[in-house]
C-alpha cells in the first residue's frame, strides 16, 4: 500500500488516497499498527481521502488507537495539501468531514486556511471552559504550560466523571500577551500529548475571547510544534467565520506491506 506522511506544526498523519475504496476501513488493528511509531509508519492519526459526490473530496479521520474520530483541524489542513499534491484541487477546496462541510485555501508556501464550524454552545465555569470545535475541548488557564505534566493531568480530566465514557481533549493555556497564548494539549484517542492540536487551538482562542483575556479576533496560538493563527467573528449567535491557519508540510511517501 502506498502512503504519504504529512505534518502540521508537529501533528503528524498517515495519508492514504482511498478514492478506489480498497483500504480496509474497519480494521482497527491495522490502523493502530500503521500509526505505531516503532512497528508501523508512525503518526498521531490516519486520514483517508475519498470521493464525495457534492464536494472536492471526503475526509475520514482515525486516531492512532485505530478508531474513527471527530474532526481534526491540523489533519484537515494537511489533507488539503495532500489533495493539491494529487491534483484534485489547485488553491481552494470544499470537502466533507464528520462534522460537516469545510472550506479551505492553500497558498504557494503550503499554508492552509481552514474554515472550522461555528461555535454556539460554550460552558463557562470558574476553573475551565468547555466547547466543541468539531471535537470536544476542555480549556483551562495555568501559570506556565511548561510546568504541567500534560499526559498525567490531561488523562485525569479526560477520564473524569465530567465527560463520561466519551471523554474530552484537554488544553492547558498560558497567556503570553494580549493576543498570543501558549498551548499544550492532551488528545483523546492518542491518549498522550501531541505537539499540536488544531481543534484545540481553535477552542483555546475562542475560550480566551469568552473569558475577556483578549479583545482580538485574530489570535496567535503557540503550540509545541510551531505556531497557528485563529480568527473569528463574534456575533449574537456565537462565533462564526472561524478560521484555523498554519503550515501543512509533506514529509515523505513510501509503501508498506499490509
Amino acid at each position: 500500500m502506498k502512503f504519504y506522511k504529512y505534518q502540521g506544526t508537529g501533528n503528524d498523519f498517515v495519508m492514504i488516497d482511498n478514492r478506489n475504496n480498497l483500504f480496509p476501513k474497519n480494521d482497527t488493528n491495522l490502523i493502530h499498527h500503521l500509526c505505531d511509531r516503532r512497528f508501523g509508519i508512525g503518526a498521531d492519526g490516519l486520514i483517508l481521502l475519498e470521493n464525495d459526490n457534492s464536494t472536492d473530496f471526503k475526509m475520514v479521520y482515525y486516531n492512532s488507537d485505530g478508531n474513527q474520530s471527530t474532526m481534526c483541524g491540523n489533519g484537515g489542513r494537511c489533507l488539503v495539501a495532500f489533495a493539491k499534491h494529487l491534483g484534485i484541487i489547485q488553491n481552494k477546496a470544499i470537502f466533507m468531514a464528520i462534522d460537516g462541510l469545510h472550506h479551505a485555501t492553500i497558498d504557494q508556501n503550503n499554508s492552509v486556511s481552514l474554515q472550522m464550524q461555528d461555535v454556539q454552545a460554550i460552558t463557562t465555569t470558574p476553573d475551565y471552559i468547555f466547547l466543541n470545535t468539531g471535537s470536544p475541548h476542555h480549556v483551562m488557564l495555568v501559570p506556565n504550560t511548561q510546568d504541567i505534566d500534560v499526559k498525567k493531568q490531561g488523562a485525569e480530566i479526560r477520564y473524569s466523571s465530567l465527560y463520561g465514557k466519551e471523554g474530552s481533549n484537554v488544553n492547558f493555556v498560558t497567556q503570553k500577551n494580549e493576543n498570543h497564548f501558549a498551548l499544550r494539549t492532551y488528545e483523546r484517542g492518542v491518549e498522550d500529548e501531541t505537539l499540536s492540536c488544531g481543534t484545540g487551538a481553535t477552542a483555546t482562542a475562542i475560550a480566551m475571547h469568552v473569558l475577556g483575556k483578549t479583545n482580538s479576533t485574530n489570535i496567535a496560538i503557540e503550540v509545541e510544534g510551531g505556531q497557528l493563527q485563529v480568527s473569528f467573528e463574534k456575533t449574537s449567535q456565537g462565533y462564526q467565520k472561524v478560521f484555523l491557519v498554519g503550515p501543512a508540510t509533506f514529509v515523505f511517501e513510501g509503501e508498506i506491506k499490509l
